[in-house]
């Protein structure tokens, strides 16, 4: 399994939190203003390639768009289907059933190609499973049925996406690429919801705001930091984001912090690091 210097550390923590901050501000959009998930899915990806295509032609080295089109249809149903689902699912609920999601994908798409876990990665990965099974056990509202299909469909198409871009190029031309590639692809969805738009201020606001810093740059720093992870470290970290949306929700919406919340983040983020710093016998997936 790849050693993980300080760097990557950082971007893949910096990812988590763009990763967590998109949970929040869909679901504020979705529930606090006036706009659909159409226009919210539509707006997010364009101003997301703006912001991309702009800073590829501020950087120091003129780079073409990369990217292809499966990872930018991946992009797209996980865009789409994590606004619909928004609908119906609070922000931390969410983010555990899509991250979940894509925990079990990932890992399974890793075993499959031959990485494998010691026992203290076992352990870890098991323990952090074990707390987001806390999460949903009874004494919490349990979350609509529809949302959470949406969701884990979301789910599968962000660990095609994350897949996708373990093996890509340069991170910003490759994500600069995805994005425009996805425009297209919400338009047509847009077209689809004809005569169910609505448009306010706020809700605009929190879509561009997902779409160019929190997805748009906040992927770019992902798939600088997925390449140097392996698919089972990929999906690992990602299980800290319902605990990192939780806890931004009780700070910045004034939720309160349960004891069963506290207790899955020590369980969830003591796992992942158990898989993180642990070192795998056996080949690694290329």
């Amino acid at each position: 399994m790849p050693v993980l210097t300080y760097r990557t550390l950082l971007l893949t923590s910096l990812a988590m939190l763009a990763f967590a901050g998109n949970s929040l501000l869909c679901r504020l959009a979705l529930r606090d203003t006036a706009i659909d998930p159409a226009s919210f899915t539509a707006i997010r990806l364009s101003s997301g390639a703006l912001v991309l295509w702009l800073l590829l032609q501020l950087g120091s080295k003129r780079l073409v768009l990369q990217g292809s089109w499966p990872a930018a249809l991946a992009l797209f149903v996980y865009a789409a289907a994590f606004s619909l689902a928004y609908l119906h699912l609070d922000a931390g609920v969410g983010a555990l059933i899509l991250f979940g999601s894509v925990q079990l994908s990932m890992s399974a798409w890793g075993l499959l190609k031959g990485e494998r876990l010691n026992l203290v990665q076992s352990f870890g990965l098991s323990l952090a499973a074990l707390g987001l099974v806390l999460w949903l056990l009874p004494g919490s509202q349990a979350p609509a049925l529809s949302g959470t299909l949406l969701m884990i469909l979301a789910g599968l198409a962000w660990a095609g996406y994350s897949l996708l871009g373990r093996g890509a190029g340069d991170p910003l031309a490759n994500t600069a690429g995805n994005f425009l590639r996805a425009v297209p692809l919400a338009l047509m969805m847009l077209l689809g919801f004809a005569g169910n738009w609505q448009l306010d201020g706020p809700g605009v606001v929190y879509a561009v705001l997902s779409g160019a810093l929190t997805s748009g740059v906040g992927y770019a720093i992902w798939y600088a930091a997925l390449k140097h992870l392996s698919a089972i470290q990929g999906a690992s970290v990602q299980l800290s984001v319902p605990v990192i949306a939780a806890l931004l929700g009780s700070l910045l919406l004034a939720e309160s912090i349960s004891l069963r919340l506290s207790l899955v983040t020590v369980m969830t983020i003591g796992g992942i690091g158990l898989v993180l710093r642990g070192k795998r016998n056996g080949t690694a997936a290329k």
